[in-house]
């Protein structure tokens, strides 16, 4: 398991990084809310009421910050994060 500090314009996020028999899982944790690969289930996330973004074909923290958002929670939405924009846009507005 890898664990980083990744410092962006609004603050400071969690990466959590744990290898899986194919891929990584990866999750970067901000103050509000996370992005996660798609080893994981935006669904879930929605029902737990979490600010919670997908993005897919990643295997990096970098690629995270890179990979355009898939799938967002309402929570999300709801801080303006849209499909399409960055791993690292959304993270920007999870602060």
């Amino acid at each position: 398991m890898q664990i980083e500090k990744i410092e962006l314009e609004n603050g400071s996020a969690m990466g959590l990084s744990f290898q899986m028999q194919k891929a990584p899982l990866l999750v970067i944790r901000a103050d509000k809310g996370f992005v996660m690969c798609g080893y994981l289930d935006l669904d879930t996330a929605g029902v737990l009421g979490d600010v919670a973004v997908k993005v897919k074909g990643v295997n990096t923290f970098d690629d995270v910050l890179k990979a355009q958002v898939v799938g967002a929670t309402p929570e999300a939405i709801d801080l303006g994060i849209k499909v399409g924009m960055t791993g690292k846009e959304a993270l920007e507005l999870m602060f």
